[in-house]
């Protein structure tokens, strides 16, 4: 990221769990649009702050009716830096390894209710508990393709006696120019195919301290996209595809996360 540079991202997110191992025969949706900013500090430190907007809700089957609970609103500011470490630059192609790290603050309201009492958790727009996280960013790009490797760590805070286990993340995407299929002096205009892998393990929440084990598990998603890229924005859409969801509790399994937006460099 240039120095002085701006970058804009919005993202709009489409998730869907209809896989619940209980009886109440759980559907819940997640909609909305997560904003991001950056701006570029030096030519190897930028700043970035990312809110999401979201409405959630959820049906249930509760004394042999269909009811449904939601909410809508602002969810947690997160704020993080990242600074690139390792840059080699050679004809062609390409080679970075930054580092990143920041705070998830408890922006977003974590005690709304209604005609039942008080939301769950998974319902509140903010989760009341400050985090923080941290991890390392692998980048090799030549004029074909781009491969990228992250490794990341969050440590989840404590909000209402409860503190939702701690994360590791790994991450490997692969880009690969589709369009077009020769370059000219003049190509300004990219068409690439994403397909991306995830791998997330969570441990054990804490309840007053107390470990839950029917809680944690881990998680491994494919994410299949694609891009349209030009020189000042992009534009985006993939869908996240659960491959593994080795829960250890009665937690909802997603069926599917849709991604689409756009990014704007000025």
């Amino acid at each position: 990221m240039a120095k002085g540079a701006f970058i804009n991202r919005e993202q709009v997110i489409l998730r869907r769990f209809k896989q619940d191992s209980t009886s109440l025969d759980r559907h819940m949706k997640v909609s909305g649009v997560v904003s991001l900013l950056g701006y570029g500090i030096t030519p190897k430190l930028a700043l970035f702050a990312a809110l999401p907007f979201l409405e959630k809700s959820i049906t249930l089957s509760l004394e042999g009716s269909r009811v449904t609970r939601s909410s809508i609103g602002a969810g947690d500011l997160k704020l993080f830096t990242r600074y690139t470490m390792i840059q080699r630059d050679l004809p062609s192609k390409t080679f970075r390894l930054a580092a990143f790290g920041g705070l998830k603050a408890p922006t977003g309201q974590h005690s709304k209710t209604d005609f039942l009492g008080k939301l769950p958790r998974d319902l509140q727009p903010g989760s009341g508990a400050w985090d923080s996280f941290a991890g390392i960013v692998l980048t090799y790009q030549t004029l074909p393709f781009q491969v990228d490797g992250q490794v990341s760590f969050r440590r989840n805070g404590t909000a209402n006696g409860i503190q939702v286990g701690n994360e590791i993340r790994t991450d490997l995407s692969l880009q690969y120019r589709l369009l077009p299929q020769r370059l000219s002096g003049d190509t300004g205009h990219f068409l690439y195919g994403v397909v991306e892998t995830s791998f997330i393990n969570r441990k054990y929440h804490k309840l007053a301290g107390v470990p839950d084990h029917t809680s944690g598990g881990t998680t491994v998603y494919l994410t299949p996209g694609l891009q349209y890229v030009t020189k000042k924005w992009i534009l985006e859409a993939a869908v996240q595809i659960p491959i593994v969801q080795n829960f250890k509790g009665t937690a909802l399994r997603t069926d599917y996360l849709f991604t689409t937006g756009f990014r704007i460099n000025f």
